[in-house]
């Protein structure tokens, strides 16, 4: 949980660089990409990230750009990496905005109970699903980023 706004944007930056780095190694042809047939693809998650980035936001009350769930995958990488730097760009701008007692306040959410749990579980569901897509990029033969710390491709 977050009690100071400057920990979350601290925080925020490198995880937002992170995923970036994840969502740039995606490339088209890959974006089919699942560890089997009828599970979550490359380009499904990097959507998702945009999606839930929108939506825990607009459930911390922050007014950030908002997809929803029904809309399509788009068909390029770029079209991804775009969206979600406009939404991460959006967090970070109206977390701005907050005062520590903020994050503080009542979500309405049980086990999400303050605005700053909430921003908390945004940066934890985005690794969560970054992980996801970096085993993902191993086994579509792409390079993998060097996240948090040294790959294979650094050797």
């Amino acid at each position: 949980m977050y009690r100071q706004v400057d920990d979350f944007l601290k925080e925020w930056a490198v995880a937002v660089k992170g995923t970036l780095q994840v969502l740039q190694a995606v490339t088209d042809d890959k974006l089919g990409q699942s560890i089997f047939e009828e599970h979550s693809t490359l380009g499904w998650l990097g959507w998702h990230l945009v999606e839930t980035t929108g939506y825990f936001s607009h459930l911390a009350g922050l007014t950030v750009p908002m997809i929803g769930q029904d809309e399509p995958v788009p068909a390029t990488a770029r079209e991804i990496v775009a969206a979600y730097e406009k939404a991460a760009e959006a967090v970070k701008e109206e977390v701005a905005k907050l005062s520590n007692e903020d994050l503080l306040t009542e979500t309405g959410l049980e086990s999400l109970a303050t605005k700053g749990s909430l921003l908390r579980f945004l940066i934890d569901h985005q690794t969560h699903h970054r992980g996801q897509m970096m085993v993902l990029l191993r086994q579509a033969g792409l390079p993998v980023p060097p996240v948090m710390g040294p790959t294979k491709e650094m050797q």
